[in-house]
């Protein structure tokens, strides 16, 4: 028994030395810029005033970290500026540090996305110090649930823009809600069918706001699933294609030129493409399958030498 009260009675004393110690220590003085100037040496040592105040001294640490000025080093730059000064102290400097304010963090991401209504949940956020400074999140960052109605939290990187422009990396899982207008499928639509506006409905929800969600028929009328979409499925850009200029079974309008010679007649789509895109051909008179490149609408390009002319 004795021994543990020993031990008991050496630990709370223990913390009482260290905890006096720290009460002890001088603060750090606090940075403002990525440079250690002169006029900060002066606000802590008088002595240093004499020197203009935007000399550079030394370079400012990371967050987190000190930048310790020991007797030494002080003697040695006041005898390089020739400054009498006696009797040096250590001093040190530091970005001033705190803990991310959840309303801070809310209030930059709800000036990024710009949705009046937008309501955000965070649910976990970076715990760690944070240099003091200017909250930034960008909405190209945010990320994203599988669906619009998903509730489970995503990431949204951020940074904090301290002293002239440095930035320190932080982050937040937040869900978001607001109010928005989606398109759904009324009926099933085929891969490749172009979308008619008796094909699509508008629905209106609170979900997550992404930027790929069509919000008017105009966006969607015309283009073509990439996939099949079923009836009552939400509609989204990165599902659609624009049409094909030139779709299989078509009759198509070619242009031969190889070199000097052009050559027109009009053959059959074997493929299907866009502008830009290679697709095959079937001459109506040889019955050849050639290769060409969609020019347009209904027309195909060949370049080839005089000898390979289809």
């Amino acid at each position: 028994m004795t021994s543990a009260v020993t031990v008991l009675v050496l630990a709370v004393e223990l913390a009482a030395g260290a905890m006096s110690a720290a009460a002890q220590t001088p603060a750090c003085a606090p940075l403002a810029s990525e440079r250690i100037l002169a006029k900060d040496l002066a606000a802590v040592l008088p002595e240093f005033s004499a020197l203009p105040p935007q000399t550079e001294l030394a370079s400012a640490p990371p967050p987190g970290s000190r930048r310790t000025f020991h007797a030494p080093e002080l003697a040695s730059l006041a005898e390089r500026y020739s400054l009498p000064v006696a009797g040096l102290r250590e001093i040190c400097f530091e970005w001033p540090m705190e803990r991310l304010d959840p309303a801070r963090v809310v209030q930059a991401m709800q000036s990024a996305l710009g949705i009046a209504d937008a309501a955000i949940e965070i649910a976990e956020t970076s715990l760690y110090p944070v240099p003091r400074g200017r909250l930034e999140f960008s909405r190209e960052r945010l990320g994203a649930p599988a669906s619009p109605a998903q509730r489970s939290p995503v990431l949204w990187p951020g940074e904090v823009v301290y002293g002239s422009d440095r930035r320190f990396a932080i982050w937040a899982r937040v869900r978001i809600t607001a109010s928005c207008t989606r398109l759904v499928a009324v009926e099933n639509l085929r891969a490749g069918q172009l979308i008619e506006a008796r094909a699509i409905a508008r629905k209106t929800e609170k979900c997550f706001p992404r930027g790929d969600v069509a919000a008017v028929a105009d966006e969607v009328e015309g283009m073509q699933p990439l996939r099949p979409i079923a009836a009552g499925q939400e509609v989204r850009l990165d599902q659609l294609a624009p049409p094909n200029d030139i779709n299989r079974g078509e009759l198509v309008s070619v242009e031969v030129r190889a070199g000097a010679a052009h050559l027109s007649f009009t053959g059959r789509a074997e493929s299907a493409g866009r502008a830009g895109d290679p697709v095959s051909i079937r001459n109506l008179q040889s019955n050849r399958v050639f290769q060409a490149r969609v020019s347009g609408k209904g027309k195909a390009l060949v370049l080839a030498a005089s000898s390979t002319v289809p």
